[in-house]
C-alpha cells in the first residue's frame, strides 16, 4: 500500500484530500442554499464520492459515482413504472423480484461498460427508487441523478484547483513525494 505524506497534518489523518473533500461538499451545500426547495443531500454524497486523492482518482471515483447513479436511476424508473402499471397502489411483495432483476440488470450494464465500480452507488439508488419514491417518482429520480452529477461536478472542480502541486507552489511548500533520480546511462 502506498505511503499518505499530508502536505499539512496538525490532526492526525488530516490531509489535502480530507481539507478538499469537506470544502467541495460544504460549496455544494452553499450553491443548493441559493435554489428554493432543493435538498443538498444527494448532491454532498456526490461531493464526497467524487472526491479523489488526485484529478485520475477523482474521475474514477465520480465516475463511478455518477455512472451508476445514472443506470441505477433509469433501472429504477423502469422497474418503479413497471411496478404501478400493474399495482397503481403499490405492491411490496413485487418490489423483491424486482429489486433482484434491477441488480442484476446494473451489474450486466456496468460490467458492460467497463464502469464496474458503478454496480455499488447504482444499486443503493435502485433501492432508494423502489423503495423510497413519492408519487412524483420520474421528478424524484431526476433529481437525485442531477445532484449526484452537481456533487461530483463540484468535487472534479475543487481537486482541479487544489490540486497538491497547485499547493505546494501557492505556500512554497517542499513536496512529500521522493524525486526519482535516473542514471544517463541506462
Amino acid at each position: 500500500m502506498e505511503q499518505h505524506n499530508p502536505v499539512h497534518a496538525p490532526i492526525p489523518g488530516l490531509g489535502l484530500r480530507s481539507l478538499k473533500t469537506a470544502l467541495a461538499a460544504t460549496l455544494t451545500a452553499l450553491l443548493y442554499a441559493l435554489i428554493p426547495g432543493r435538498n443538498p443531500t444527494f448532491a454532498c454524497i456526490g461531493a464526497i464520492f467524487g472526491m479523489g486523492a488526485d484529478m485520475t482518482d477523482s474521475r474514477r471515483s465520480g465516475g463511478n459515482r455518477f455512472f451508476g447513479t445514472i443506470i441505477g436511476g433509469f433501472i429504477g424508473l423502469g422497474l418503479f413504472w413497471l411496478e404501478h402499471l400493474f399495482w397503481p397502489e403499490g405492491c411490496y411483495w413485487i418490489r423483491l423480484p424486482l429489486v433482484f432483476l434491477g441488480i442484476i440488470i446494473l451489474v450486466a450494464l456496468c460490467v458492460l461498460f467497463h464502469w464496474p465500480g458503478g454496480v455499488q452507488p447504482g444499486g443503493v439508488v435502485l433501492c432508494i427508487i423502489l423503495f423510497n419514491t413519492p408519487a412524483n417518482y420520474i421528478n424524484y429520480a431526476f433529481y437525485r441523478m442531477l445532484d449526484t452529477g452537481v456533487g461530483v461536478l463540484i468535487a472534479l472542480l475543487v481537486n482541479y484547483v487544489f490540486s497538491r502541486k497547485r499547493i505546494e507552489d501557492w505556500f512554497h511548500l517542499k513536496s512529500s513525494k521522493p524525486e526519482i533520480k535516473r542514471d544517463s546511462e541506462d
